[in-house]
């Protein structure tokens, strides 16, 4: 088994697509792609895919139920997670965490929930 990255994809439940979706639209400020797969609605965070990078999606169907108890997925906020942060609360969601220094080798860090009541972080270097 070749070790690379500990992730290779990611979904975060929504109750409400479209709520969530303009959500993570706001606070990113770029438009998120959409599909569905069955009666799965997807939301597709940008990134690098043709160079095997990780990404995710947010996700409403059977079996997505948000919470603020379960795994936590680390958004990459780069260049700086404090831009994103600050759109937070005007989008609808509620900061738990502010901008935090964990170590100057692994960067910042963040915490909030989104408007589907799930548990998120933010990682920049900066």
């Amino acid at each position: 088994m070749e070790l690379t990255n500990a992730i290779n994809w990611f979904e975060i439940p929504a109750a409400d697509f479209d709520r969530a979706k303009i959500f993570y639209e706001t606070i990113f400020d770029y438009q998120i792609p959409e599909s569905s797969v069955g009666s799965k609605k997807m939301g597709f965070f940008l990134y690098d895919f043709k160079s095997g990078k990780i990404g995710g999606a947010i996700c409403q169907g059977d079996g997505y139920t948000p919470s603020e108890n379960g795994s936590i997925v680390y958004l990459n906020a780069e260049p700086d997670l404090q831009i994103i942060l600050d759109r937070v609360e005007n989008a609808g969601g509620k900061i738990i965490q502010q901008k935090m220094l964990v170590t100057p080798e692994v960067g910042h860090i963040a915490f909030f929930i989104d408007t589907e009541g799930n548990k998120v972080a933010l990682h920049s270097r900066k």
